[in-house]
């Protein structure tokens, strides 16, 4: 049974945020909510968690297009190759927001998700929650979207109907409010072109 938490994005109750974390530090997967869709979620450090993911989605995991969620723009350098001022500009002036930004990887990422991956996509929600998450864990989270089955809504958006549906598959759903259904916009920064390759619930300003 996953554990269920319930936080206001105005203000996220910080006692929660540490057990949160404490579930994420000893390798669990949560469910929580972004500007956007729900997502999965784990520390992108703890190996088995990041498989586990894959194996809920139901993708191989060298195949998978995982993006990070950071706090902010300071571990970038950790995991990316930003190619230029120019594309550091863009994503300063439109994050946090509905973006996953596709930038070049560093060798820190293949080591994660155990394959030759070029590219590694970074969001910063506009979302506090799944910010403080990160912020006390001290190190990005593992982000992909819970899909729905419905045929009508491609994305989950009820966390009480996210939790009926995961709750033996994951280990903490926390409840941030209705969803959305829109996804993130993608935009692939890996060259010196700037490309829109999904247009989402973001409107990129360059």
């Amino acid at each position: 049974m996953a554990e269920y938490f319930k936080l206001y994005n105005e203000n996220p109750n910080e006692r929660t945020i540490k057990q949160i974390v404490e579930i994420l530090r000893s390798g669990g997967v949560i469910i929580y909510p972004t500007d956007t869709v729900y997502g999965f979620g784990c520390d992108i450090t703890n190996q088995k968690a990041v498989e586990r993911i894959a194996r809920i989605k139901g993708i191989k995991l060298e195949k998978a297009n995982f993006s990070f969620i950071c706090y902010d723009l300071s571990n970038l350098s950790e995991y990316t190759k930003v190619t230029s001022n120019h594309v550091f500009k863009v994503m300063k002036h439109n994050l946090p927001g509905a973006f996953t930004f596709i930038l070049n990887a560093n060798s820190n990422v293949p080591k994660l998700f155990k394959s030759k991956k070029k590219t590694v996509g970074i969001r910063i929600p506009d979302n506090n929650i799944c910010r403080a998450i990160v912020k006390e864990l001290g190190n990005p989270i593992l982000t992909t979207s819970v899909k729905s089955n419905d045929e009508i809504l491609e994305y989950h958006t009820d966390p009480e109907l996210i939790k009926e549906e995961y709750d033996k598959l994951v280990d903490a759903v926390i409840d941030g409010g209705m969803g959305k259904n829109v996804p993130s916009t993608i935009v692939d920064c890996s060259s010196d072109d700037i490309e829109i390759i999904r247009q989402g619930a973001g409107d990129l300003e360059l």
